[in-house]
């Protein structure tokens, strides 16, 4: 078998991956985080968690919200954040992006181009945080790991996650692309 040693080694850092390579190392990470957590992936749970402590840090108070009556949603928050896997694996996820932006030489501060892109910004995260949290998940936990276990939710939520994005561009387009 013949090496090329003409291959620029550091090109796996500076171009982009196929999407077949990205289909496997997903299949891969659900893979491995079902085998250690017993649980799909998903990165919503901690998320509402952390919003959660940094309300009662405030003080406020969360015994009372339908959320946090549910059994998985309560044993995770109760079991702050060091018993929460799913929030190591979001700063690993938060870490691992960074680390990859820098070695790829990719990472920088955009300006902000006026304060209708910060409000659109601000606003489209809040309604797609809250769509998580009612829809029992993101495009990770609800979409991904649903129609990866066979579950019908999943490809209903396919559907609407498809819908919402044809909205989402034409809004988009409509409201912030001058």
């Amino acid at each position: 078998m013949k090496i090329d040693n003409n291959i620029n080694k550091s090109s796996w850092t500076k171009n982009s991956w196929t999407y077949m390579t990205g289909a496997v190392l997903l299949s891969m990470m659900q893979i491995i985080t079902l085998s250690v957590t017993g649980n799909p992936w998903g990165v919503t749970s901690a998320l509402i968690n952390w919003g959660a402590w940094v309300y009662e840090i405030l003080g406020g108070n969360v015994s009372s919200w339908v959320y946090f009556k549910t059994a998985p949603a309560n044993l995770t928050y109760e079991a702050g954040f060091l018993g929460d896997f799913v929030s190591f694996r979001n700063i690993g996820i938060i870490l691992g992006a960074v680390i990859s932006a820098l070695i790829a030489s990719q990472f920088k501060f955009k300006k902000i181009k006026s304060l209708k892109q910060i409000v659109a910004a601000s606003l489209g995260g809040l309604l797609m945080g809250y769509g998580a949290g009612i829809a029992s998940g993101c495009n990770i936990g609800a979409f991904y790991s649903g129609i990866s276990s066979l579950s019908l939710s999943g490809w209903i939520f396919a559907v609407f996650l498809f819908l919402g994005s044809i909205l989402g561009s034409k809004l988009l387009t409509r409201f912030l692309i001058d």
